[in-house]
């Protein structure tokens, strides 16, 4: 395996456990704001859409225009960058919201898998913001999946909180 395939399948992981996540809480429940969290299911869901553009395609490879029509990037921006919480109760329907996430996961596989093991070492397309961690293409993709990781442990505790325990399976008997 080289190295854009074990990014590919690193990232397609941490998708793959946020969404099982997601798909376990029930969508009356994705504007819950519990204030020990500070946050809700509907941001963090939002937060990973705009995060996974940014990480893993925009300063991979330039916008895509074919997202444009799918997912309203400066709508989200607004809300799920760095907006409270609170500011985005009510304005999405969770199930609309992960499809958008799911759409992004897709687009950003298809564009990890696109690149060559030589392309991870070339800097990073400039954009608007600067990215807070990496400088090349490789850091930016590693970053994503540690930063969708952190996220999925938040949505983690979340659903603890509003909703029961997700046990991921581990638990003897399930």
């Amino acid at each position: 395996m080289n190295t854009v395939e074990l990014l590919a399948k690193q990232t397609d992981d941490a998708y793959s456990w946020t969404n099982k996540l997601l798909h376990s809480i029930p969508p009356q429940k994705w504007d819950v704001l519990p204030e020990v969290a500070g946050t809700t299911v509907t941001w963090q869901a939002g937060h990973l859409i705009m995060s996974h553009y940014f990480h893993s395609v925009m300063v991979i490879v330039g916008h895509l225009k074919d997202v444009f029509p799918v997912v309203p990037l400066q709508q989200y921006d607004k809300l799920f960058t760095n907006a409270d919480p609170k500011d985005s109760i009510g304005v999405t329907k969770p199930q609309e919201l992960h499809d958008k996430l799911m759409f992004i996961q897709k687009r950003s596989i298809e564009v990890i898998s696109s690149l060559t093991d030589a392309d991870l070492e070339q800097p990073l397309v400039p954009s608007p913001t600067p990215h807070p961690i990496a400088k090349t293409k490789y850091e930016a993709l590693d970053w994503n999946i540690k930063h969708t990781m952190y996220h999925c442990g938040q949505i983690g505790m979340i659903k603890r909180i509003v909703d029961q325990r997700y046990d991921f399976g581990l638990r003897k008997g399930s």
